[in-house]
């Protein structure tokens, strides 16, 4: 507790998240393009709240070497969601060198396919 009684409020570490990504099917299915600098929906059952901070490690597809990015979560889809939606949450890239890098990268790996229509995780 504080002097005036009340609880005192530490900023949380920021979590970090490590995500794998083989298949371009599945990079469709996280990529976020409708947010601002792009962002990635990631699978997890840890608690999260909006706008919490988290630092990522990314592998994508069969490149060597994994991203390192930060960012905010800006979606959460709790567990038991309608449709069967997986739980996880939403990450926009933070507006650095970083997450232009990540964005550019996906959507240079997922080309034509960001035009499609497909059912993502988030919409």
């Amino acid at each position: 507790m504080s002097e005036d009684g009340k609880v005192a409020r530490h900023p949380a570490r920021p979590g970090v998240l490590s995500l794998t990504i083989r298949e371009r099917s599945a990079l469709y299915a996280a990529y976020m393009p409708y947010v601002k600098g792009g962002g990635l929906f990631i699978p997890t059952n840890r608690t999260y709240q909006m706008g919490d901070q988290v630092f990522m490690l990314l592998s994508l597809m069969d490149e060597p070497g994994k991203l390192s990015l930060s960012g905010k979560v800006v979606w959460i889809t709790p567990a038991g969601a309608q449709g069967n939606r997986q739980q996880g949450i939403g990450v926009q890239f933070e507006d650095s060198d970083s997450g232009r890098a990540a964005r550019n990268k996906i959507e240079s790996i997922l080309g034509n396919a960001m035009k499609s229509n497909r059912p993502t995780h988030t919409i």
